[in-house]
């Protein structure tokens, strides 16, 4: 029904241009004084119709724009259908550490080994802050540089994103920032919001665009912080580092031809799984279910690892096939190929290959650094109170593999 009333409104509005246009080329050369001056009426009213109809053209615009992002993306025939219970378990690599001793939560070790602090943040900034401080602050940076070190290995070009961007480009990425319980922070007296993730800025970064297909596909690894409002996350389960509002994260990003997406997502959770394993975690990748995939995830896996303080599996990454839903509202195309060369007698100009396609989109997580912290300092602590560092962060951090109590 909206679409069928924009339709009209547009139509309208070209009618009425059109006499707009006519009545102006009727006042071209010399006219009669009384023929010209009921032409100037003609044309006040018209452009006045005009400016009534292409407001109300532009709300509907709007009104359909919002209408058309609460549709979700299609899903993959092979996605398990129902709540996040109805999950699949594709791999599962490790397995929980046995402690001899009383163990403890990130909380307590950070604590006593002087890595954060939440009160003092609580104090500043509010609740779910904190400040990190002594090895801590070498654990986030070398997570990071670990993290951008190994991937673009893998053929992925670094980037640091703008950490502010137009809201009309969160929406385009298919997150709400005007909803109900948005986790999206929102500049006040702006168009512009916080970013949540690296995903939207990244994904933006080749907007209304064409891209030749020998150029496909791009690979990003992109560096930033990231801003959540966390509305409605409560209880002991999300306490600590676990769910915060402001945290830096690694993320991977892909543009790549349709028939390609579903390989890259192979890719991409094998770079996740590959890193995480490196590392000494226990975790289980999974298919997530229909009603967990967001709107614009066609398909989706999570990488859940075992966080023994916390006693449970928490999430620390995932990897979504987005098709073209968020290329269709960012408008990335690419310009297949010709599949031969053109003939001799073709117009000069004329643009070679068929007609453009939507791109598809990917992302993936690398390091979302809190959830990783909490999986080192739990998984490694040890009886003393130190918590061996993974191996692979070791060069990141000066040498350092161990971080110890601090003596009194």
């Amino acid at each position: 029904m909206m679409s069928t009333s924009r339709c009209r409104r547009w139509q309208e509005v070209e009618r009425l241009r059109a006499e707009r246009n006519a009545v102006a080329n009727k006042m071209k050369g010399k006219l009669d004084p009384s023929v010209r001056q009921a032409l100037v009426e003609e044309g006040k009213n018209l452009k006045e119709a005009l400016i009534g109809l292409e407001e109300d053209l532009v709300g509907l615009t709007d009104k359909l724009q919002l209408e058309a992002q609460s549709i979700p993306n299609a899903t993959h025939p092979d996605v398990p259908v129902g709540g996040e219970e109805s999950s699949v378990v594709r791999k599962e690599v490790g397995s929980q550490r046995s402690f001899n001793f009383t163990i403890k939560d990130h909380l307590q070790l950070g604590k006593e080994l002087d890595l954060f602090d939440f009160d003092a943040a609580a104090e500043v900034s509010g609740s779910k802050f904190y400040y990190l401080k002594n090895e801590a602050v070498l654990l986030e940076m070398a997570l990071v540089n670990w993290a951008i070190s190994e991937v673009s290995k893998k053929g992925f070009t670094p980037l640091i994103t703008p950490e502010i961007v137009r809201s009309s480009v969160v929406e385009k990425c298919g997150f709400q920032p005007r909803a109900q319980n948005t986790q999206v922070y929102s500049i006040e007296n702006s168009d512009q919001c916080l970013i949540g993730t690296a995903e939207i800025p990244v994904g933006g970064i080749h907007m209304d665009s064409i891209l030749l297909e020998s150029a496909l596909p791009l690979k990003y690894v992109a560096y930033s912080h990231c801003f959540r409002t966390e509305a409605g996350a409560a209880g002991a389960a999300t306490r600590g580092l676990y769910r915060v509002h402001q945290f830096s994260k690694v993320e991977m990003f892909i543009f790549c031809r349709p028939e390609e997406s579903d390989k890259w997502h192979e890719e991409l959770i094998m770079i996740e799984e590959d890193l995480y394993a490196s590392l000494g975690l226990h975790f289980k990748t999974l298919d997530m279910a229909t009603g967990d995939l967001g709107a614009p995830a066609y398909r989706k896996f999570d990488i859940e690892a075992w966080m023994p303080g916390l006693e449970r599996y928490g999430e620390i990454s995932s990897a979504s096939n987005c098709t073209d839903y968020q290329s269709r509202r960012l408008g990335i195309r690419y310009r297949p190929a010709p599949s031969e060369p053109p003939p001799a007698n073709a117009k000069k100009g004329k643009a070679a290959g068929g007609p453009t396609q939507f791109v598809h989109t990917l992302n993936a997580t690398a390091v979302a650094v809190p959830r990783l912290m909490v999986c080192i300092l739990e998984n490694f602590q040890q009886e003393d109170g130190s918590i061996v560092i993974p191996e692979p962060l070791r060069p990141f951090m000066g040498g350092l593999e161990v971080l110890s109590p601090k003596s009194k």
